[in-house]
């Protein structure tokens, strides 16, 4: 009997983040792009404690266990081991941020605190500090405040301590000196300014320091009113739990319901505490009892600078020999994106493979829609958008064009609402149709329709992708999109908008597989069939790629077609809560997660089916809420060559054995072993299987 039949996901993704890590610092990454992965690790770890970290923490508070739903581990005790592993790695970021450091001064680069400021910078630094930012800053005294004020968890802060110079006083025995009064203050680093302010040289060294240390510089300024003997800052950070509490009233829209709750999430429990171990007990001791942070919470000490996330932000100094050398996004065999996109894809199916091919094309399909007299609906779901989104601004040209438009939106897409809203509520003066989702569920689909009139009919054009239609996020995720006129699929397509607006009616689709209602038991028949060939003695297997693997009842289906014979490769980027390679249970598993310098969100699907495989392209990782809470497609892929290039694709990941990592139970990360195998970069390796592909075209020309 195989002891563990799973592994904690919390620990999972946290073994995810480690690999994020691994990435800032592995000697082989450019340095400035380490710095990246190392914001990446930080920006991540802070999510986690906003979302996962206090809804368990929810459990715990409120006298549950939580054992069903977290895997047999009590939630008490899930908080104080993830506690144990936030800590560990953190202070393994701040060893890697040390060695970081030394090689960037190997290559003049200098990062500086305020005691090492030199005589040249001095007047930069008043400068830049009275003209930029002292204007910006918010400094409150605490001591007398009634009410302890809301410190925002996308902030960091000085937390200070005022020793102010004692009066004498006299007394029936002459003059007394009474103890030092202590006050204390908190100054917010503003986000409007870069945190990384690049000082002038006169040589070849190039020199920066925080935004951190500018204020230090300069804490005589800010307190001049006081008579004070000393003066010290140190950071502290605060993590919220980002909840959303929607009001049930019904007077409501929507819009205003995720408005307010957006607004409220700024006073929400407090579940993290970060703070510079060198500072003041007295002051540490003061701040955590104004802010009732207490035990229950995770308190951990670190360097002196938080807010790492910052650091995928840091300014490249023109060194761009300390970059990933960017690759030019390729174009798509047989696509213009100076002709008609809609023409061409009445003829066949087009596979866009961002970002190592250009994203341009989905948003050259929406403006050419916008623009065709010949258009009359387009209708699409929207859950995470650029910040100036060229999607809405083609979406908004077409409602002025006359064009009925419908969008979906999700406004309740993780820290995205307040976007969304916003977003919203510029459509809605356009004229464009919103629909705010299902009751209960995510709308976490990425499809679109256009129709448009031919010959008197209805012949309709789209969108199926595994990505958000983001023009930003398609830089750096990897995620396919098929553009197709493929009519039957597409009257599916339609079928999911009329869900949408009348929820109480269940379709039925014909090629598509659509969550909440069919995906589990469609993919439990492809697993089942795999497994029945299997025993008929027919090839079989299973490839899957997906960010997320953590649904138990799908885990055990794994493990049923593993134990009948099924080979099965799994890439997994975050979490994998299966455990392969296990003799009895899953020694027909593998599974390896590939942390590159893009992020791998692309979900594949492909079943081998007696040697003619089937191939799905998803928006739905295999965890619970995409297959049973959320709305989500997954498409099949009828297209030949287009099957072939997915496959294709799958086995070019499968190979890498440079930045792929195993999934075991150990959670260790080790990387896949090369043996004598020459090095493979899965990533790279793909932007060379396109190229090469428009090279022999090329030649054939």
């Amino acid at each position: 009997m195989v002891e563990n039949r799973y592994t904690d996901r919390e620990k999972s993704w946290l073994s995810f983040n480690a690999r994020v890590l691994q990435e800032a610092g592995d000697s082989a990454v450019p340095l400035l792009d380490r710095l990246r992965f190392l914001g990446i690790f930080s920006n991540n770890l802070d999510e986690f404690f906003r979302v996962r970290f206090a809804a368990i923490r929810r459990l715990s508070l409120a006298g549950l266990s939580g054992e069903k739903v977290l895997g047999g581990i009590s939630a008490e005790k899930l908080l104080k081991e993830i506690t144990e592993i936030v800590i560990q790695q953190q202070s393994e970021s701040l060893r890697i941020l040390s060695i970081i450091e030394k090689e960037l001064e190997a290559e003049n680069i200098f990062i500086i605190n305020e005691k090492e400021i030199s005589k040249e910078q001095e007047n930069f630094v008043n400068d830049f500090f009275i003209q930029k930012v002292s204007p910006a800053l918010v400094t409150i005294i605490l001591n007398d405040l009634a009410e302890f004020p809301i410190l925002k968890d996308t902030s960091g802060y000085l937390a200070v301590k005022l020793v102010m110079k004692p009066k004498e006083k006299s007394s029936m025995l002459g003059l007394v000196k009474p103890k030092s009064e202590v006050h204390y203050a908190v100054i917010e680093i503003p986000k409007t300014i870069n945190r990384f302010v690049v000082l002038p040289s006169n040589n070849e060294k190039q020199y920066i320091i925080l935004l951190d240390d500018v204020i230090r510089y300069n804490l005589s300024h800010i307190f001049n009113i006081f008579d004070y003997e000393s003066v010290d800052a140190h950071m502290i950070k605060i993590t919220r739990d980002a909840q959303l509490e929607i009001d049930s009233d019904l007077s409501k829209s929507m819009l205003e319901k995720i408005a307010t709750s957006v607004k409220d999430r700024r006073i929400g429990e407090p579940v993290r505490f970060v703070y510079d171990q060198s500072i003041g007990k007295d002051t540490l001791k003061f701040f955590l009892s104004k802010m009732h942070i207490d035990s229950t919470d995770s308190i951990i000490p670190g360097g002196r600078y938080h807010n790492r996330r910052d650091y995928m932000d840091f300014p490249n100094l023109g060194r761009f020999d300390l970059l990933y050398q960017s690759n030019t996004p390729l174009p798509v065999e047989g696509l213009s994106l100076e002709g008609s996109i809609l023409e061409k894809i009445r003829q066949k199916d087009y596979l866009v493979n961002a970002p190592y091919q250009s994203f341009s094309y989905i948003v050259k399909f929406l403006r050419e829609a916008a623009l065709d007299p010949k258009v009359t609906a387009i209708k699409i779901t929207l859950y995470r958008l650029a910040k100036n989104s060229q999607i809405i601004s083609s979406l908004v040209n077409a409602a002025k064009n006359g064009k009925k438009v419908t969008v979906q939106i999700e406004l309740q897409a993780r820290f995205d609402e307040a976007s969304n809203i916003s977003y919203s509520e510029q459509m809605q003066m356009e004229g464009i149709e919103l629909i705010f989702g299902v009751k209960g569920l995510k709308v976490h689909s990425k499809i679109c329709l256009v129709e448009r009139m031919e010959q008197g009919k209805i012949r309709r054009y789209g969108l199926i992708s595994t990505g958000n239609f983001n023009e930003s996020t398609a830089k750096v995720y990897t995620d396919v999109t098929l553009l197709t006129s493929h009519q039957q699929i597409l009257k599916d397509v339609s079928k999911i908008f009329d869900f949408f607006n009348i929820n109480y009616r269940l379709h039925r689709y014909k090629h598509l597989i659509v969550s909440p209602h069919y995906t589990r038991t469609r993919f439990y028949r492809l697993i089942d069939r795999e497994i029945m060939n299997a025993h008929l003695g027919k090839a079989a297997y299973i490839k899957l790629k997906m960010n997320s693997l953590s649904d138990f009842k799908m885990i055990d289906k794994l493990y049923d077609a593993s134990r009948s014979g099924v080979k099965i490769q799994l890439q997994i980027r975050g979490i994998c809560s299966l455990i392969p390679g296990v003799k009895g249970m899953s020694e027909n598993i593998e599974a390896v997660s590939i942390v590159d310098n893009y992020l791998e969100h692309s979900r594949v699907y492909i079943f081998g089916n007696a040697g003619d495989p089937e191939v799905f392209i998803s928006s739905a990782d295999f965890m619970t809420r995409n297959l049973d809470g959320r709305v989500e497609v997954t498409c099949p892929i009828y297209d030949k060559d287009i099957k072939k290039e997915l496959i294709d694709n799958f086995n070019i990941g499968w190979k890498g054995n440079v930045k792929a990592r195993l999934h075991s139970e150990k959670l260790d990360n080790k990387y896949r072993v090369r043996g004598q195998n020459p090095i493979f970069r899965a990533q790279l390796e793909t932007y060379n299987y396109y190229r090469d592909k428009l090279e022999v075209i090329t030649e054939k020309l």
